[in-house]
């Protein structure tokens, strides 16, 4: 006999049983299914807005010219070089092609002679028959600086930029470019005062003019802060020359100088400064050039003797003042070109650096040093203590 209620439990209860295991196995799917989703999505995260940073005239590169000049035309007059050897020349003849690309202006140069007064003037005049409104000369004194002060107020309408000229209470077309060497002598000194093995540094400068006492006086300013800085006295020497055009001489005082026990030599002279640091670099001594990287020009990029003790120079872009005088005009900026005054250079409007070591043997650390000290002198959070447009110290 067959146990009917029996049967019929155990058909309900198998039936229970599959209908609980096809549920776990659908919740199971389902959940596998959501996790699956959950991990597949991944914010995409948005790139920040990148921001042009703001044109400025100290950089070419980034500037970006509110308006083109009409019909403006500029003109370069140097002397003696050719605008491809580094120097004034080229430095000067860099800044009005950088000029003349971002405001479309029309260019040219001439090359003067400087043992013949009357080609300075003959020059000048050939800017002028060119039709040129914006006339550029390079020399630190003689004819050419004298005939563009002349031209200058001849011809009021046309402006004139005098690259190394000291105007003072001149016609208002006519600016002069110079420099706050107290920083670039400052900077030298200061790594001289790092470099010194002996603890005595000397500097060799052309006559006491403003801006040698300005170099001078930076110069033992920032030897002083090495000093302090390493908890040493450093002792410098120093004397002001006669002659911008005497290298015999300032090879004879570098060497004077030597024998005193300096280790490291500075030469803001002109060709008598650099009699003196190719001197005593070719005594093993190491050396700082001025104006330009003396590395390419005095020691010929490498070639010449002593090459390997040049450790920096004082260098002044003259490019920047001139790009930023003609944009001034461009632009009637009449703050940036200060007509009867100076524009300077300084380590704020990038006018002024320190050249790197090249092949002197020196710790790129001290160099780093140096880049601090310039940094912060940009910022104001130190100064030469040495007044920018007499040169006397003002913080002993």
């Amino acid at each position: 006999m067959v146990d009917t209620k029996n049967n019929m439990e155990g058909k309900i209860m198998y039936q229970k049983i599959i209908s609980v295991t096809l549920f776990i196995m659908l919740i199971s799917v389902l959940l596998v299914g959501c996790g699956t989703a959950s991990e597949s999505h991944v914010e995409t995260p948005v790139p920040p807005t990148l921001t042009e940073p703001e044109p400025t005239a100290t950089n070419p590169a980034t500037h970006a010219p509110e308006k083109t000049a009409d019909a403006i035309k500029a003109c370069l007059v140097v002397q003696d070089s050719d605008v491809d050897i580094d120097g004034f020349n080229k430095y000067s003849y860099d800044g009005m092609q950088n000029a003349a690309k971002d405001y479309d202006i029309e260019s040219t140069y001439f090359i003067s002679d400087s043992s013949d007064d009357t080609d300075a003037e003959a020059k000048i005049q050939d800017c002028l028959d060119f039709g040129a409104n914006i006339i550029i000369t390079v020399s630190s004194g003689g004819a050419l600086v004298d005939f563009t002060a002349k031209f200058a107020e001849d011809y009021p309408d046309v402006y004139f930029i005098g690259v190394d000229h000291f105007v003072e209470n001149g016609p208002k077309n006519y600016v002069g470019i110079q420099a706050h060497d107290d920083q670039g002598g400052f900077l030298a000194g200061y790594l001289a005062g790092l470099v010194t093995e002996s603890n005595v540094v000397a500097g060799i400068y052309g006559p006491p003019y403003p801006a040698l006492v300005k170099f001078r006086n930076g110069y033992e300013q920032g030897a002083k802060l090495a000093a302090k800085e390493l908890g040493k006295e450093i002792e410098t020497l120093g004397i002001y020359l006669d002659s911008f055009s005497d290298p015999e001489t300032g090879a004879a005082t570098a060497l004077d100088y030597i024998e005193q026990g300096a280790d490291v030599v500075f030469g803001a002279a002109g060709l008598t400064g650099t009699g003196a640091i190719v001197a005593a670099a070719e005594k093993g001594v190491y050396v700082i050039g001025v104006d330009q990287d003396e590395y390419y020009t005095s020691f010929e990029g490498g070639n010449a003797t002593g090459a390997e003790y040049i450790i920096s120079s004082a260098v002044k872009h003259v490019n920047v003042g001139v790009y930023d005088t003609i944009s001034a005009i461009v632009e009637e900026d009449f703050d940036t070109f200060p007509g009867g005054s100076n524009y300077y250079l300084s380590v704020e409007n990038g006018g002024l650096s320190f050249a790197g070591k090249h092949d002197a043997d020196i710790s790129d650390e001290l160099y780093d040093k140096v880049a601090e000290t310039e940094a912060r002198l940009t910022i104001g959070d130190i100064s030469t203590g040495v007044d920018s447009e007499t040169g006397e110290v003002t913080n002993p």
